[in-house]
């Protein structure tokens, strides 16, 4: 499991009976992770959410969908948490959302520090260009540090304009105004098909595809079925001598090795390197043990 384990404002306390409680910041919340099938445990013995502190607010689900945050204690609407990643300080926004997300997974340092290490070491070994392409790209995460760390153009592409301005918040608190970052509000397999035509090549490509969607057009994207297609087509953006391809998936159904599988036959067959293939994790910090919190596969050259 790739532990991101590096965080100082953000941690899980407790996990279980289907839900975590998480400190960001100096705030307490509450929501609910499948993947936490166990009871909560407390000072070693089976506890229920009333033994805890009340959080400053809970996500309550809504039996027709979605759901709603129930506040019990004074908090911002939304305030700002740091990550230190190999010494580069990133910043990011945080924002309960009505579907239960706060603008930021935790969990995918463990992928920061692993694409920033490698562009540091390109760097240092006297590579003067590195261009990095994050698809689905969220708020920002993994594109402010591949800028942190110095790749020279990082394009950010995800179809929601108001993760593209999050992910702009997230950049000017992290200081990286002034980085050659290429924002692009656009469906992603539009815009992979307009670069191919162009020739335009990355040295570096982190994508993370939800499990369902739609395109411009309306077909239909399902992650079992479209993911080892879809590679291929952005697998022809990599550069002659590239550092990394990183995918990252939330769905249950899709194995880790399943997704590394699709890397050995797509990019590995081509380039060499080495295909790393695990769940990404959190420590739960009173209990002992991990959460389980989606799978991540890792081409690297080296």
């Amino acid at each position: 499991m790739f532990i991101a384990d590096n965080w100082k404002d953000y941690e899980v306390l407790y996990a279980g009976s289907e839900e975590k409680y998480e400190r960001w910041g100096d705030v307490i919340l509450r929501r609910p992770d499948p993947q936490a099938i166990w009871p909560v445990i407390k000072d070693g013995q089976e506890a229920t959410w009333d033994d805890l502190d009340k959080p400053h607010a809970i996500y309550n689900r809504s039996s027709t969908g979605g759901g709603s945050w129930g506040r019990y204690k004074p908090m911002p609407a939304t305030w700002t948490i740091g990550y230190n990643s190999i010494g580069k300080e990133l910043k990011f926004i945080i924002e309960p959302t009505a579907f239960k997300h706060t603008g930021l997974f935790p969990e995918q340092a463990a992928n920061w520090d692993f694409c920033g290490n490698l562009i540091e070491k390109a760097r240092a070994e006297g590579r003067n260009e590195i261009n990095v392409l994050n698809l689905f790209a969220y708020t920002g995460g993994a594109t402010i540090a591949a800028a942190a760390h110095g790749a020279t153009e990082v394009v950010h592409v995800d179809s929601s304009k108001g993760m593209i301005m999050r992910a702009k918040e997230n950049a000017q608190k992290s200081g990286l105004g002034d980085s050659y970052i290429r924002y692009i509000a656009e469906d992603c397999k539009k815009f992979v098909e307009r670069e191919i035509r162009r020739g335009r090549k990355y040295d570096g490509i982190i994508m993370d595809p939800p499990k369902y969607g739609r395109g411009p057009t309306g077909e239909l994207w399902q992650i079992e079925k479209d993911l080892h297609d879809f590679v291929k087509r952005v697998a022809l953006l990599l550069s002659d001598d590239p550092l990394f391809f990183v995918i990252s998936s939330y769905a249950t159904e899709l194995g880790c090795q399943a997704v590394g599988n699709v890397l050995e036959v797509v990019v590995k067959s081509k380039f060499g390197g080495q295909v790393e293939a695990q769940e990404l994790g959190l420590p739960i910090k009173n209990m002992g043990i991990d959460l389980p919190c989606g799978q991540t596969a890792r081409w690297s050259k080296s």
